[in-house]
């Protein structure tokens, strides 16, 4: 019967009728495409792999990392090698004949300055947490300004951070001594903190971070009443944590490796691997020492990336968001 000659009621219940229909129907529609959903899911069907492929991809990992586990592997197994083995070429994979006395004479050494060794290793920690943290603080809330901020000049500001990264560190050693020296800084621990506070890819990294996070957030925030040291601490920094570990790792490293260079010549502000740059000038007999010193050197900034590295950035790439 056609809908025309039906009765308003009649057409009405009809039409209701026509609608379960279309709603059961989409319904057993959906489950089945659930049912299939589930019945393949961990399948690589669904993106086009196969097994095949994902054990190729499972070998290309293993060699690669591998590979980079190599050079940890060669200096620990090196630390344990005796000086005679040391030199054997090619060199072996193993140690023939192992031993702790690498260990024991790069302590002896160490003991033996002018300087108790624990002093050395007090400036070092003493150097790195301070120059991670001021590093961390001033690098967070300049990239917050520079990033969510508008003001004359920060499109400028933006671009010469961006060239910063073009410049190598040794190209600013002069005039570092230069503003050092006539600031009484030479051979202070400003000459080992003023340096490494201040690093523009640290800079550059929490910037593009920032950027990333909505301004319908920050906007959000500043409604509400929040102040911008409590949005950048507040809101924008736990936002930006892969980030944050990540410039915390970097720095961490560069502090600990750092000498001091020709800014430092009292023993009493020497770190560690000034100490062993010093053991190592004395030649083949001291090798031994310089492979052990090597893995004492490489266990600080290795235990702070295996703690933070499920929160560093993967290639130093953002997820995108949108507002």
């Amino acid at each position: 019967m056609k809908k025309k000659n039906l009765k308003p009621s009649e057409l009405q219940a009809q039409i209701e009728l026509e609608n379960a229909a279309a709603l059961e129907a989409l319904k057993r529609r959906r489950e089945k495409e659930h049912r299939k959903m589930e019945k393949s899911k961990g399948s690589n069907k669904r993106v086009g792999k196969t097994w095949v492929q994902d054990i190729w991809i499972m070998i290309l990992l293993t060699v690669l990392g591998l590979f980079m586990l190599a050079p940890i592997y060669f200096a620990v197994i090196t630390s344990f090698k005796p000086v005679q083995e040391i030199f054997i070429m090619p060199p072996l994979p193993y140690a023939i004949d192992p031993t702790f006395e690498n260990f024991v004479d790069l302590f002896q050494v160490a003991a033996n300055s002018w300087v108790p060794f624990s002093r050395n290793v007090f400036n070092s920690f003493f150097v790195t947490i301070t120059v991670t943290v001021l590093h961390v603080l001033f690098a967070c809330t300049a990239a917050y300004v520079l990033s969510k901020c508008r003001f004359p000049g920060v499109k400028m500001l933006n671009k010469l951070v961006v060239m910063a990264l073009l410049f190598n560190s040794t190209v600013t050693y002069i005039m570092q001594y230069m503003v050092m020296a006539r600031m009484g800084m030479i051979n202070t621990y400003w000459a080992l903190l003023l340096p490494l506070i201040s690093s523009s890819m640290g800079l550059f990294l929490m910037i593009q971070s920032i950027g990333q996070i909505p301004d319908s957030m920050i906007e959000a925030a500043k409604v509400d009443g929040a102040s911008h040291m409590k949005i950048c601490w507040g809101i924008v920094m736990p936002n930006s944590k892969p980030a944050l570990m990540t410039i915390i790792i970097f720095q961490f490293q560069a502090a600990w490796n750092a000498t001091g260079g020709s800014l430092v010549y009292d023993e009493a502000l020497k770190t560690i691997p000034t100490v062993v740059q010093q053991i190592a000038a004395a030649g083949i007999a001291r090798q031994g020492a310089i492979a052990a010193s090597a893995v004492v050197l490489m266990i600080p900034p290795l235990a702070i990336f295996i703690a933070a590295q499920s929160n560093v950035m993967e290639t130093m790439a953002h997820a995108g968001m949108k507002d």
